[in-house]
C-alpha cells in the first residue's frame, strides 16, 4: 500500500499485522511499547492499546520533533528543525515484536522515526544504522556484531546526608568468585529467561571486577538486530530488577571507586558466508585500520557520556589507548582468538559503553571500518604491552566527553554521514550535557547516570 506521495506504507489487513495483532490477543496483552533511542542516549517511547494496534502499526504514533533535541537532564536544546512545531511518527517494526516477561500485559516493538508521509526522518537513529547497513552490503559485506554489557546491581537507598538517593551493590564479591553468582543467581536466572523470550541468546554470566557487577552476554547478530538486541537487554536488566525490588544500572562508571561498565562491541565481517576476519587476512587490517583512523571521533558517540569518559582511562581495561593487539586488553580494538573449532575470528571494540545509542554508534564503526577498506588503511604494528607502560609512545584516545565532540566534529567522514540535522542535534545534545555536568559534583553527575542508563 502506498499513499499519495508513493511512500511505502503497512495496510492494517496486511496478514503479518493480523498476526501481531492476533498474538497480542492470544497473549493477553494490553499495551504495546514503540520503542527508540534518542541522542542522550536514552530510551523512549509510547505505547499503543490493544485495541487501537493494527492502525498504529500502520500509521504510527504522533510525536514531536523536539524530543531529538532533549539532552539526558531532559532539559531541551535549541536546534532548528527540532522545535515546538513539527511531527514526526514512531513507526514500529512488526519483526522485532516481543511479549515483555517483567511487564505482564506489556509487549515491545523497536521503531523508527518517520515523517507524516512515511518517509524517513534524517534525525532518525535506527535508520541511520540501516543506511549504514545499505552501505556495506553495496560493496558485497554483511556484519555481524554483538553488545557485551556489564551492569550494577544493588538496591536503591535514600543517602543518610539528604542528598541524592545511592546504589547499594548487593554483594562485595571478588571478580568471577563464587559468592557473585549466588548473591545475584535468582535475579540472573529471571534475567537470562527474559532475554530468552525475547529472542535473545544467553552465552556466558559471570561476576565481574566491581562489587555488585555482573556480565550476561548474548550471541550475536546482524548489525540492525544486534542494536535492536542492546536496548532489549538494557531495558530487560532494569526491568527484572525493578520487579524484584532491585535497581540496575549500565552507566559506565555508576558507583566512584569501582569499576566501570563497559559494552564492548564485537565485530565480524561477511562476504558470501565467508568470516573475513579469520587468518592473515588483508581485509581486517584495513577495517581495523580504518577504526583507528576515526576512533578519537567515534568515541563520541561509543562512548556518548560525560560519565563514559571516567570509565576511559589507562589501566582499567577500557582500551584508553587508540591501538590494535592480539587478545590486547589494554588497547582499544582486540583482535580475538576464536573459542574452539567452531568459534568465528572477531574484533572487540573496547571503548563503548551503555550510554550510547547502539543505532548511532554501530553506523559510526560502520563507515569507519568501510573506509579503511576502501582506502586499504594500514593499521600499523600490533602492540602485545600493556601501552601505558610505554610513555608517550602510543596515541591517547579523548580524555572527556568535549575533547571526543572536538575530534567528531573535525572528522569530515563522520559527519558527513551523519548529515546536517542529525550531526546538529547531536552535537547539541551532548555539549549542553557536557556543560551540565561541569557545573556540577561527582556525585550529581554518577547519580543521573545510573538513573538514566
Amino acid at each position: 500500500m502506498r499513499d499519495r506521495t508513493g511512500t511505502a506504507k503497512l495496510d492494517p489487513s496486511d496478514p503479518g499485522i493480523t498476526r501481531i495483532c492476533e498474538r497480542a490477543e492470544v497473549e493477553e496483552v494490553e499495551l504495546i511499547r514503540f520503542l527508540y533511542t534518542d541522542h542522550g542516549g536514552v530510551i523512549r517511547g509510547k505505547a499503543a492499546s490493544r485495541a487501537r494496534l493494527a492502525d498504529r502499526l500502520s500509521s504510527g504514533i504522533g510525536h514531536t520533533v523536539a524530543m531529538m533535541a532533549m539532552n539526558m537532564l531532559d532539559q531541551l536544546q535549541e536546534v532548528e528543525d527540532m522545535g515546538p512545531v513539527g511531527e514526526v511518527r514512531i513507526v514500529p517494526d512488526p519483526s522485532t515484536y516481543a511479549p515483555l516477561p517483567y511487564a505482564p500485559g506489556a509487549a515491545v516493538m523497536l521503531s523508527d522515526l518517520r515523517l507524516p508521509d512515511g518517509s524517513p526522518w534524517a534525525a532518525c537513529p535506527r535508520t541511520f544504522l540501516k543506511d549504514a547497513i545499505g552501505t556495506l552490503e553495496a560493496e558485497g559485506y554483511t556484519l555481524e556484531a554483538a553488545f557485551e554489557p556489564e551492569f550494577t546491581l544493588g538496591r536503591r537507598v535514600p543517602d543518610p546526608g539528604g542528598g541524592l538517593d545511592r546504589l547499594v551493590p548487593i554483594d562485595d564479591a571478588l571478580c568471577y568468585a563464587g559468592l557473585g553468582f549466588d548473591a545475584a543467581h535468582d535475579y540472573t536466572i529471571a534475567l537470562m529467561r527474559a532475554l530468552h523470550s525475547q529472542g535473545m541468546q544467553v552465552e556466558h554470566c559471570h561476576p565481574e571486577l566491581g562489587h555488585g557487577q555482573q556480565e550476561m552476554s548474548v550471541r550475536h547478530a546482524p548489525a540492525l538486530r544486534a542494536a535492536d538486541n542492546h536496548v532489549l537487554y538494557r531495558e530487560t536488566v532494569r526491568g527484572v530488577a525493578l520487579r524484584m525490588a532491585l535497581w540496575a544500572s549500565l552507566a559506565p562508571k555508576p558507583l566512584a571507586g569501582q569499576a566501570g561498565n563497559g559494552a564492548h562491541l564485537h565485530l565480524s565481517l561477511w562476504s558470501q558466508s565467508h568470516n573475513l576476519f579469520g587468518g592473515d587476512s588483508e581485509v581486517r587490517e584495513w577495517f581495523i585500520g580504518g577504526l583507528l583512523a576515526h576512533l578519537p571521533a567515534l568515541t563520541a558517540l561509543t562512548c556518548g557520556s560525560v560519565n563514559g569518559f571516567r570509565r576511559l582511562t589507562p589501566r582499567s581495561w577500557a582500551g584508553a589507548y587508540n591501538v590494535y593487539g592480539p587478545d590486547n586488553r589494554e588497547a582499544a580494538v582486540r583482535v580475538c582468538s576464536p573459542l574452539g573449532d567452531s568459534g568465528e575470528p572477531n574484533l572487540e571494540l573496547k571503548p563503548s559503553d551503555s550510554s550510547a545509542n547502539p543505532y548511532l554508534a554501530l553506523g559510526a564503526v560502520i563507515h569507519a571500518g568501510l573506509d579503511g577498506i576502501r582506502r586499504k588503511l594500514d593499521p600499523g604494528e600490533a602492540v602485545d604491552v600493556d601501552p601505558d607502560t610505554r610513555p608517550g609512545r602510543y596515541p591517547r584516545l579523548p580524555a572527556s566527553l568535549d575533547e571526543a565532540l572536538d575530534a567528531l566534529e573535525a572528522d569530515e567522514l563522520l559527519m558527513e554521514a551523519l548529515g546536517p540535522l542529525r550531526r546538529s542535534a547531536y552535537l547539541a545534545v551532548k555539549r549542553s550535557e557536557a556543560t551540565a555536568f561541569a557545573a556540577e559534583d561527582a556525585s550529581y553527575e554518577h547519580f543521573h547516570h545510573l538513573r538514566v542508563f
